[in-house]
């Protein structure tokens, strides 16, 4: 079992647009092609401008094949234009289990 753990830092104010739209474009395709998301947060404390993804994958190559599928979809190459200018940062960690 792999989980990447996906932090979006967004433009002071920018959280309540993104979910709106990512709601209304993002979460179905997005949950279609990569499968399951564990959690979607929302910090209480410290960058409060922040939203963190957990998704679970079977092992690399399963995350490797869906990101690739997702980055093809033409549904989320549009969603993704509409939330650009909300975006200050993207990060990914890649976890295992220990």
């Amino acid at each position: 079992m792999l989980h990447e753990l996906r932090t979006y830092t967004l433009v002071p104010g920018g959280v309540r647009e993104y979910l709106r739209l990512y709601n209304e474009a993002g979460r179905e395709v997005q949950t279609e092609l990569l499968g399951r998301l564990v959690s979607l947060m929302q910090p209480e404390s410290g960058d409060l401008n922040q939203l963190i993804y957990i998704w679970a994958f079977d092992d690399f190559e399963d995350r490797r094949q869906r990101r690739a599928r997702l980055m093809a979809d033409e549904r989320f190459t549009a969603f993704r234009k509409t939330v650009r200018h909300l975006l200050v940062r993207q990060e990914s960690q890649l976890l295992t289990a220990a």
